[in-house]
């Protein structure tokens, strides 16, 4: 067969980076990062290599399946697409008629934001249904980031980026973009990006509990207790606001709330600070006058601060920070995006709220439209009127993903009926009684509608299917068509006519149609003609400074730096007591062959050093004279699991970390090279009390113990 090299994209994760594929007819046979991209610039990680594995692994599946028999003793049968979506919507449709709408309870994986027919077929079916049971990975991730856009500056997706290409000065903190690639912060080719800070002379800092691989390559690293960045993050407020004032930039006009913010850090000194997280406060004084003295400075945290008990104060705070020292919307602080399809200012994705409603057995506030995932299991559960009776999935593994996954895990067996759209059977979707598969990255156009909106330059790209589907297979926007459109004719209480014309005419419509027609009415210049023929994408500059107020999303054109709900959580956390020093605290960690629960049934990503165990500080092991290497039993208020435990200097004494997305040893599961691959779930021990008042799941900073097994 002729050898033909195409241009391809990787959005398995944030980074989204550029790909050249070599293919042999219906093979792939190499993949190597595409040096034209200017986005990436040639940088492909070991996931982007193995995207061909998904494409071609024998476990996926591609047509639909029905659950026959129930346990252990359940098995597969293929059934044909019509039978499929008539199942599942007369299932949908009953469960809705008979119980209300709320008796459906659905749920989005982190994947959907990567996929262009998610975004523009996907939201609106899970509009189309009317329950306020919906859940997705956001409140496992970055709730905190979302709700503290909408709050200060109108909009939930209107973030500022961290300019990294000309900063000067980089704070990094609970973040690990050497593994991840950045997250809120799409920045591939990070190392080399790392190495151009330097030789300009600038300086990157990490603060995290965990020395990791960021850590390793920054020109300095502070240990930091779990869940105590906010005190942190309040006491460089502090110092800026008392010690630092008069070297302070004048405020931009368009700025509220300063002097509240003032009074709030009044108390949070770096003394606090140093008792709570053990950064010593002279550290703190010292970040503080550096930020302020850099030529262009910017603040950045990630998951691990947005997964802990803190994180909208945390964000809140690293937003006040960025202002407060001149650096916001200015070439090397944190800036905005000018994307060439303009998901914020278009209104194409939604302002977000907060409260606007509650979950029925905690009474826990929606944020943007969802409920908090960690209460799932319970609406699941417990009886009565709006009880979830029935789910629906969408690439998503929330037995693995969520807090105490167990438990989800015994709940989703209880239920009417279960739909999942997926390409696999795994923890969760073994519960399914239909699995509806989509194609796969390679069998489908692309266009990033929410990354190139975070990216640290703004770039544009239309990448073509690299192989045609078969004609038996179907897109996930022709999935959802389907479930919409046969769901809502079944339902009892239909949407009106005039709604429902307009919601076939956009399902029916292809994803590609769409962003032509999106792109035309942008002003960017940028079309699809020239998108398509310059596949590798196209160029439309660095981040650019003075974007405000011209294009806050908030009325009034204001920033509002003293909303309400931070303003209440701050007081809160003034009344923290110390933290004892016995107690063993559980975090997470990614590694970069690890793409949360789903690429574990490559080979290629699989192989070599094990990477599952719990690490530990020498010290805490020797205290409770555990040996390095034996098996322990970890365990939480929630759960307990063995793994086998190993000694790394690279812990914080007092912290204990497991890598996110293993564990896939259960019966019924149908990916063949996962099973096998050794290691527990964290998210057995991960507690769904402990939440940020945005609902975000608490998994960093969770109380354990740790005996030998």
């Amino acid at each position: 067969m002729p050898v033909e090299k195409r241009i391809g994209v990787c959005n398995l994760c944030e980074a989204i980076c550029g790909l050249e594929i070599t293919i042999e007819g219906r093979d792939v046979t190499g993949v190597r990062g595409n040096p034209a991209d200017p986005l990436s610039r040639g940088h492909v990680c070991p996931k982007g290599v193995a995207i061909g594995d998904v494409y071609a692994d024998p476990d996926r599946l591609r047509r639909p399946v029905r659950r026959v028999g129930e346990g252990a003793g359940a098995t597969w049968e293929e059934i044909g697409w019509d039978e499929a979506f008539d199942l599942v919507a007369e299932r949908l449709a009953a469960t809705i008629n008979e119980h209300g709408d709320d008796a459906l309870g659905v749920y989005l994986g982190n994947p959907n934001a990567h996929s262009l027919g998610a975004m523009t077929h996907g939201t609106a079916m899970f509009k189309s249904f009317r329950t306020r049971n919906r859940y997705s990975a956001t409140s496992v991730d970055q709730l905190p980031h979302q709700l503290v856009a909408h709050l200060v500056f109108g909009h939930q997706l209107f973030l500022p980026i961290p300019d990294i290409d000309r900063t000067s000065w980089f704070l990094v903190i609970g973040a690990n973009p050497m593994a991840s690639n950045g997250s809120l912060m799409t920045v591939p080719d990070f190392p080399r990006r790392v190495r151009d800070l330097r030789s300009r002379g600038g300086r990157m800092v990490v603060l995290d509990p965990r020395r990791t691989e960021t850590a390793k390559v920054a020109d300095e690293h502070h240990f930091v207790r779990p869940g105590t960045d906010a005190w942190v993050l309040l006491a460089l407020l502090h110092v800026l606001t008392t010690e630092l004032a008069d070297r302070l930039p004048p405020a931009a006009s368009y700025v509220d709330g300063l002097d509240t913010v003032v009074g709030l850090v009044a108390d949070f000194t770096p003394e606090r600070a140093e008792a709570m997280s053990g950064l010593p406060a002279d550290v703190v004084r010292r970040l503080a006058r550096e930020l302020v003295a850099a030529d262009a400075g910017v603040v950045y945290s990630r998951i691990g601060v947005s997964a802990g008990p803190w994180g909208t104060v945390c964000q809140w705070a690293v937003t006040c920070l960025n202002v407060l020292s001149g650096n916001l919307d200015r070439p090397g602080g944190a800036m905005f995006t000018s994307p060439a399809i303009d998901a914020v200012g278009t209104g194409l994705i939604g302002r977000g709220h907060f409260d606007a409603w509650r979950s029925r057995v905690r009474g826990l506030p929606e944020t943007a439209g969802e409920l908090p995932v960690s209460a799932l299991r319970e609406e699941i559960e417990t009886p009565g009127e709006g009880q979830v009776r029935a789910v629906l999935t969408v690439a998503g593994n929330p037995v693995l993903s969520t807090p105490d996954g167990s438990r989800l895990d015994g709940a989703l067996r209880g239920l009417d009926f279960m739909a999942a759209v997926d390409i696999y059977v795994n923890e969760t979707t073994r519960h399914a009684d239909v699995i509806l598969p989509p194609t796969t990255a390679l069998e489908r156009d692309h266009y990033d509608l929410v990354f190139h909106l975070l990216a640290v330059r703004n770039t544009a790209r239309f990448t073509p299917a690299v192989f045609e589907k078969d004609a038996d297979q179907r897109h996930d926007w022709q999935i959802f068509r389907e479930i919409t459109l046969r769901t809502t004719a079944r339902l009892t209480r239909k949407p009106p006519l005039r709604k429902q014309l307009v919601q076939r005419a956009r399902l029916t419509a292809s994803p590609t149609l769409l962003i032509t027609g999106l792109l035309r009415r942008g002003d960017s210049g940028v079309t699809m003609k020239k998108l398509r023929a310059r596949p590798s994408g196209l160029d439309l500059g660095p981040l650019r400074g003075g974007q405000l107020p011209r294009r806050l999303p908030a009325k009034g054109k204001r920033v509002d730096l003293a909303p309400a709900l931070v303003v209440e959580d701050v007081a809160r956390l003034a009344a923290v007591a110390t933290p004892a020093d016995h107690e063993l605290l559980l975090i997470g960690r990614r590694h970069q062959q690890d793409c949360n629960s789903w690429m574990h049934n490559s080979q290629r990503l699989t192989k070599g050093r094990a990477r599952h165990q719990l690490l530990m500080n020498p010290a805490d092991l020797a205290s409770r004279e555990i040996t390095d290497g034996a098996r322990v039993r970890v365990t939480s208020r929630v759960g307990s699991v063995e793994v086998e435990v190993a000694a790394s200097d690279d812990l914080m004494p007092g912290v204990v970390s497991l890598p996110h997305g293993y564990g896939h040893a259960r019966d019924g599961v149908l990916m063949t090279r996962s099973r096998e691959v050794p290691g527990v779930s964290v998210n057995d021990l991960t507690d769904p009390e402990l939440l940020d008042v945005s609902g975000n799941a608490a998994l960093n900073g969770v109380p354990v113990a740790v005996t030998p097994a």
